[in-house]
């Protein structure tokens, strides 16, 4: 587990939000994943272009999720995307993200996530966690 917590601010703008006025559901998956990657650049790790070249590591395919919503969100509002490493493993590791309007927990979730690289027929693989990025997450 990591120490270290990234916000990633979000504000929700009318475009977001359904008929009824709340959040879209998608769109909290589309902030999840923005600030999945924020949160390894605000750890020092380059860009997914620049790990390609270095570690073969092309980013961080998604491999499983699981969320629970908690509340509503709706234009106007700021929401803050908490985020932090709940576990490395061999070849993948489970993000949390804990989404917040204030004090108000809006919604959780876990992502279990791969470094991804390719095989020499452009097909995808989970590479062992690079040492070097472990180290700027922790």
């Amino acid at each position: 587990m990591s120490n270290k917590e990234i916000v990633y601010t979000v504000r929700v703008e009318f475009g977001d939000c359904d008929p009824a006025g709340i959040v879209w559901f998608p769109n909290f998956f589309r902030w999840i994943d923005a600030a999945s990657r924020h949160f390894f650049h605000q750890c020092g790790v380059p860009r997914w272009e620049e790990t390609t070249k270095t570690l073969g590591v092309i980013g961080t395919p998604l491999v499983d999720t699981h969320t629970r919503f908690v509340k509503t969100a709706s234009y106007g509002d700021t929401l803050e995307i908490a985020v932090r490493i709940a576990e490395w493993r061999e070849k993948s590791f489970v993000q949390a993200y804990r989404v917040t309007r204030g004090a108000d927990p809006i919604l959780e979730c876990e992502e279990v996530r791969i470094f991804g690289g390719k095989r020499e027929d452009g097909s995808l693989r989970a590479l062992p966690v690079p040492p070097s990025i472990r180290a700027l997450c922790e």
